[in-house]
C-alpha cells in the first residue's frame, strides 16, 4: 500500500511516532489510510454542513476496514464574491484547490481519497486533483439547497438578484425585496437551481466518479448522510479492486458528460471546467465536442433559471439516472462506461430500477423541450475561437438579434448604465477586459444579467462578454468570447454603435464592420492593462490559458 511509505520499516519509526501523536494505534496504521478532503467553512452556505458529511464518510471508511484522516481545502462562494473585486479570485481558486489536494495527498501518501466539495470552483478543482493523483477515489458532494418560498411561489438566489432590477424599475417595492432576501435561501446546500455547483455535481455522476444521487439528493435529507456513508465504504472496494479515476475516465465518459450537460441544460461554466478536468487525464476537450453534442442531444430539463423547476424536483423525478436512461434510448449516452460503483452505467440503471417519474421535469426524449442541447457554441468574426451561450435559458425571440453595441470596459460601468435606465430595447451590451488575463480572473457576471432581467429587458437586450456568467444567468447572455480583449481579440475593436448580429440558431456571432476598418482599428489598438495589487492575480494573468481551452494553467 502507498501509505507504507510512512508506516512500515525501521527507518519510519519517526513517522509512526508522529502518527501516534494523532492518537492512532498501530492497528489503525496497518489499515489503508484514506484521505477525506473536506471543503467545509462557515462563510459558504453550501459548505456549512460538510463536517456532518465528512463524519458520515469516515464512518463508512471505518465500517469497511480503513482508517480515515481528514484534511481541508479553501472554497469561495461565488454569490458572495459577485460584483466586486472578490470575484476575480473565484476561478483562480480552482487551480489552488487542485494543487492543495495534490500537495496534501503527495506529502502524506494516502492509499485512497474521498473528496467532499459542493460549490462552484471546488467541484472541478477536486475533480482535477482526483484525476491528477489517480488514487482510488470518489466524490461525495454536500448536495443542493432546497428552493425557498415567497408568497406561495418557489424562489432562489436568482430571484433576489433579479429583484434588485425590479426595484429599480418600480416593479416591486423595497419591502418585497427584503422578503425575498429572507426566504430565497432557506438553509444549507448549493443554491437550488441548475447553477454551476449543481451542474458539476450532476456531471460527477454522469462521468462515473460519484455515486448516483450525488447531484440531486437535497443537502438536508438523511439520504445524503447515507450516501456519504456509502461513499466511504465504496472507496475501500475501489482500493481493493484497484479501480482508479483514469480507469473510469475515457473518451466515452467525456462524451457522456457532455451529453448529460446538454440534456440537463447545465451552466455555461461547464464549458470552462470540463476541458480543465479531462485535460488531467490527457484528453483534449475542445469547444467542438460541445457543439457536436449540442446538435444531437435534446434538452430534456428546464431547471431554474431556464424554467420553474429546482434540484429537488429533478431528484423527485428520478435524478441524473433518469436523464441518462432517456438519452440512452437514442444511443446518445454509452451505458458501457464504468463508474465508481464498480459497474457500468447500464447495470447501475438496472439496479436502481430507473424510470422517469415526472415527465414535466424530465421530458421524454421523444418530446423534449428542444431538439438541441442546453448550451450552444457561437463563432464568427467577433469570436473566432468561439463563445458560449445557455440557449435553453434564452427566449425564442432573442435567438436572433441585430443591434447597436453599447461598449463597457468592465462590469461595474455596465451595471450602472443598466440600473440607470441608459440601456434601451434592442441594444447589445458588450463588456470586455473581463477574461482570464484581462480581468484578471474572468469574473462571473450574474449582476448585469440579473439587472437586465429585473429591468424587464431580458426579451430585448443581449449581453456579450469575454468574461463568464453564473449558472443562474438567463437571457441572451453570450460569454467566453475568445480571443479575449487583452489578447487582441476582435471584441477589443468593437466601438460604441457598431452593429452586431447574433444568430444562436446558426451558431453565429458577427460584427458588421468592414475588414479594412477592423484592420485600421487593430493598428491603433492598445490593450488595457488592469493594475492589481495581488501577486496571485498577476500570476494567474500570466499563466491562464484561453477560455476556449478551459482557462486552466499552462504548464
Amino acid at each position: 500500500m502507498r501509505s507504507h511509505k510512512m508506516t512500515r520499516g525501521l527507518e519510519k519509526a519517526p513517522h509512526r511516532s508522529l502518527l501516534y501523536a494523532l492518537g492512532l494505534t498501530r492497528e489503525e496504521m496497518d489499515r489503508p489510510l484514506v484521505g477525506v478532503v473536506n471543503s467545509a467553512n462557515e462563510i459558504v452556505p453550501g459548505h456549512q454542513h460538510l463536517d456532518r458529511i465528512a463524519r458520515a464518510v469516515k464512518t463508512g471508511v471505518l465500517m469497511a476496514g480503513g482508517t480515515p484522516l481528514e484534511f481541508s481545502t479553501i472554497g469561495v462562494c461565488d454569490g458572495l464574491a459577485m460584483n466586486h473585486e472578490g470575484m476575480r479570485f473565484s476561478l483562480p481558486s480552482r487551480e489552488i484547490i487542485a494543487d492543495s489536494v495534490e500537495i496534501m495527498a503527495s506529502a502524506h501518501p494516502f492509499d485512497a481519497l474521498v473528496l467532499i466539495p459542493n460549490c462552484d470552483k471546488v467541484v472541478p478543482g477536486m475533480l482535477m486533483a482526483m484525476i491528477r493523483m489517480d488514487l482510488p477515489a470518489i466524490i461525495i458532494s454536500g448536495g443542493p439547497m432546497l428552493a425557498g418560498e415567497s408568497r406561495g411561489q418557489p424562489v432562489d438566489l436568482i430571484s433576489v438578484f433579479e429583484g434588485v432590477g425590479k426595484v429599480k424599475s418600480k416593479k416591486i417595492q423595497e419591502q418585497d425585496l427584503e422578503e425575498l432576501e429572507l426566504n430565497a435561501c432557506p438553509g444549507c446546500g448549493s443554491c437550488a437551481g441548475m447553477f454551476t455547483a449543481n451542474s458539476m455535481n450532476c456531471l460527477c455522476e454522469a462521468i462515473g466518479l460519484a455515486l448516483p444521487g450525488n447531484g440531486t439528493i437535497p443537502a438536508v435529507s438523511s439520504a445524503r448522510i447515507r450516501l456519504a456513508k456509502s461513499a466511504g465504504m465504496k472507496v475501500m472496494q475501489l482500493l481493493k479492486d484497484n479501480i482508479r479515476p483514469k480507469t473510469i475516465i475515457t473518451p466515452k465518459s467525456v462524451a457522456n458528460a457532455v451529453a448529460v450537460d446538454m440534456g440537463l441544460g447545465c451552466s455555461t461554466n461547464t464549458v470552462l471546467h470540463l476541458p480543465a478536468v479531462f485535460a488531467e487525464a490527457g484528453l483534449d476537450l475542445s469547444l467542438d465536442i460541445f457543439d457536436v453534442m449540442s446538435r444531437k442531444t435534446p434538452n430534456l430539463c428546464r431547471l431554474s433559471p431556464a424554467g420553474p423547476h429546482h434540484l429537488q424536483d429533478l431528484h423527485r423525478a428520478g435524478g441524473v439516472p433518469a436523464v441518462i436512461s432517456e438519452l440512452a434510448r437514442k444511443s446518445i449516452f454509452d451505458l458501457n462506461a464504468l463508474t465508481v460503483t464498480g459497474k457500468p452505467w447500464g447495470k447501475n440503471l438496472e439496479d436502481l430500477k430507473t424510470r422517469v417519474l415526472d415527465h414535466e421535469v424530465i421530458r421524454s426524449i421523444d418530446d423534449p423541450y428542444s431538439s438541441e442541447g442546453g448550451i450552444a457554441i457561437l463563432r464568427g468574426n467577433l469570436a473566432p475561437n468561439g463563445a458560449v451561450v445557455k440557449q435553453s435559458a434564452v427566449n425564442r425571440e432573442m435567438m436572433i438579434q441585430n443591434g447597436p453595441a453599447r461598449v463597457f470596459e468592465g462590469e461595474e460601468d455596465a451595471v450602472e448604465a443598466i440600473l440607470a435606465g441608459r440601456i434601451k430595447k434592442g441594444d447589445i451590451v458588450v463588456i470586455r477586459n473581463e477574461g482570464p488575463k484581462g480581468g484578471p480572473g474572468m469574473r462571473e457576471m450574474l449582476t448585469p444579467t440579473s439587472a437586465i432581467a429585473g429591468m424587464g429587458l431580458d426579451r430585448h437586450v443581449s449581453l456579450i462578454t469575454d468574461g463568464r456568467f453564473s449558472g443562474g444567468t438567463r437571457g441572451a447572455a453570450i460569454g467566453h468570447v475568445s480571443p479575449e480583449a487583452a489578447e487582441g481579440g476582435p471584441i477589443a475593436l468593437v466601438q460604441e454603435g457598431d452593429e452586431i448580429r447574433i444568430d444562436i440558431y446558426r451558431g453565429s456571432l458577427m460584427l458588421n464592420v468592414a475588414d479594412k476598418e477592423l484592420e485600421r482599428r487593430r493598428r491603433d489598438f492598445k490593450p488595457i492593462i488592469r493594475e492589481t495589487g495581488s501577486p496571485l492575480l498577476r500570476r494567474y494573468a500570466r499563466m491562464a490559458a484561453s477560455a476556449s481551452n478551459g482557462a486552466s494553467f499552462r504548464v
